[in-house]
């Protein structure tokens, strides 16, 4: 039987995006840690950005919790590993509370996520523009029957234990705070007023990176300031106390050996920045030691066996990128001689003839994968997807599915069609990922930890290389 250990934790959710989640998660990450306490950071779904945000607090990485590509097992193992050697844990939720999959679905919401692990739930309300208002809103999302009867967490069927009013003067928080609890049972555990010159921007692929933002921790501290004269600290140990216990688990890998230890390049620099950190890990529970490089500012390619570029901005550098013509070169002679390469979304891009800025202007890249690529003015493809081999290639066997996402602006004139491309809900599908020599590469974010025999055959080709 496996082992059960306490774990306090809290899902800081919302009912819509734009409600002010991330800096309010990072606040109490911040606070917490001014407590003296160790806390760990999630985040529901597959997003990258915000789990920079909460890094850049705490210093360690943010952990990915998403039902889709990791199921059920696999979040609560990706949960005992985040917990290690920390005593608290702090989930930002995604979208509003109840957004799944589908318009129509709660699956893998941050509520079936609350629910899965047992994790009561801070809901934070943006009160911009209403007074009695906000009043109804809670409700409804306190009151609204899920239909699930597998009830916890002191028997609140949505797991809502307590809330968080931003946007909202001092005065009118206090005056409609022992209405809520009243009307609604729920606490109203902290507040903040309207903080003009405190924000963070934004761009086609959500939130910018906390890297752009001049003084960023200063930022998070000064916001960390508002919230605790406003927050019942008490209040919120006592929620994140009612989480269930956990299990013990910490690997990924399923097998009794690992492979042989084989150097991967890993690309990380402005350009190349969206890792899941299971993929890092399974990387490496699997025998890889990372050596991370940089396409824009070092020259040449470190000694390694095996390249793996990731997604990011590379859009937005491509004038850089491109000028760095040592590295593309580098690259390009890389490939040719058959070293193998996995490239998702951005390193697809850098990976193409040529590519666009948003400005339209088109610079050279390193020339590996036929076609140039693109900007567009909407989303190209957006959400999960299954990823299944149509042709022979050196990763993905026939008749294995490996789990990903995509979200991109981007397009090209040549996507390529070894794959079979489909969502998992409802008949859509297409076609994409090409392959040269040993190098994979097409649009979707990869969960290595769905299809583990994909990325034990790239480090068995690396090791051989």
């Amino acid at each position: 039987m496996s082992e059960k250990k306490t774990f306090p934790r809290v899902v800081i959710s919302a009912p819509k995006s734009g409600s002010g989640k991330t800096l309010i998660t990072c606040a109490v990450l911040r606070l917490l840690e001014r407590k003296g306490y160790k806390p760990a950071s999630f985040k529901c779904g597959p997003d990258y950005i915000d789990p920079m945000f909460h890094k850049t607090v705490l210093r360690i990485p943010s952990r990915n919790l998403d039902l889709f590509l990791m199921g059920k097992d696999g979040v609560k193992t990706v949960l005992s590993k985040g917990s290690h050697g920390r005593d608290i844990g702090i989930i930002e939720g995604v979208m509003g509370y109840y957004d799944g999959m589908s318009a129509t679905s709660m699956e893998g919401s941050s509520y079936d996520l609350s629910r899965l692990t047992e994790s009561p739930t801070i809901l934070v309300i943006d009160c911009k523009g209403m007074s009695r208002s906000i009043l109804p809103m809670i409700k409804g999302f306190c009151d609204y029957d899920t239909g699930k009867t597998d009830d916890h967490l002191t028997g609140k069927r949505n797991n809502i234990q307590g809330l968080i009013l931003n946007n909202i003067s001092d005065r009118l928080s206090d005056e409609l705070s022992e209405l809520i609890l009243k009307e609604t049972g729920i606490p109203v555990i902290g507040h903040l007023p309207a903080l003009k010159d405190i924000e963070i921007g934004s761009r086609h692929l959500g939130l910018v990176m906390p890297s752009e933002i001049p003084g960023i921790l200063s930022v998070i501290y000064r916001f960390t300031d508002e919230l605790e004269e406003r927050f019942d600290f008490d209040r919120f140990m006592k929620i994140a106390n009612s989480a269930a216990d956990i299990e013990e688990n910490e690997s990924f890998y399923r097998e009794d050996t690992k492979k042989k230890v084989v150097k991967i390049g890993v690309a990380r620099d402005e350009a190349f920045c969206f890792y899941y950190e299971d993929n890092l890990d399974l990387l490496k529970e699997m025998g890889a030691e990372l050596v991370n490089f940089s396409p824009i500012h070092e020259s040449v390619l470190p000694d390694v066996s095996g390249l793996i570029l990731g997604g990011g901005y590379p859009e937005l550098y491509a004038k850089e990128l491109s000028a760095n013509t040592k590295m593309l070169q580098s690259i390009k002679n890389a490939a040719e001689s058959g070293m193998p390469m996995l490239a998702e979304c951005g390193g697809y891009l850098y990976l193409k003839n040529r590519l666009s800025d948003p400005e339209g202007i088109t610079y050279e890249m390193a020339g590996v994968l036929e076609g140039d690529a693109y900007m567009t003015e909407s989303l190209s493809h957006f959400g999960y997807v299954n990823v299944s081999a149509k042709e022979d290639n050196p990763y993905l066997e026939s008749g294995k599915i490996i789990k990903a996402h995509e979200y991109h602006y981007c397009d090209t004139t040549d996507n390529g069609s070894i794959c079979d491309v489909k969502k998992p809900t409802g008949n859509r599908s297409w076609t994409g990922y090409q392959v040269s020599q040993n190098v994979f590469g097409g649009f979707a974010h990869l969960y290595y930890p769905s299809c583990q025999s994909f990325i034990g055959r790239f480090l068995e080709a690396a090791a051989l290389a």
